[in-house]
């Protein structure tokens, strides 16, 4: 058994406005630790910016950082989503997970 992409969708589609997650946070709920990198490509196969469905944009790093995309630009619009929900970054780019991160 692996780890599906609707298995993390439905955990995306969890976290609450104004708060975020680490790949592997995600992967760790669904049952299948050290498994981010597909958590990342289930994310990926959305292939679109606006998805209203899933909100993407609440899922980063575990340095706290907003992960490369394979679109130009989808750093700063994701950046842009999470600070309209609250989401702070500090002056490195990155928001504290001791402050936002999603705990359920």
């Amino acid at each position: 058994m692996s780890l599906s992409n609707e298995q993390v969708y439905g955990l995306v589609r969890r976290i609450p406005e104004g708060r975020v997650a680490t790949y592997g946070q995600i992967a760790g709920l669904a049952g299948f630790p050290r498994h981010a990198r597909q958590v990342g490509y289930a994310l990926a196969a959305l292939r679109g910016r606006d998805n209203p469905d899933v909100p993407w944009h609440r899922v980063i790093n575990a340095r706290g950082e907003i992960s490369s995309r394979f679109d130009a630009g989808s750093e700063d619009y994701q950046r842009i989503l999470l600070e309209d929900e609250g989401v702070v970054f500090d002056e490195s780019g990155r928001v504290s997970l001791k402050r936002f991160q999603w705990k359920p």
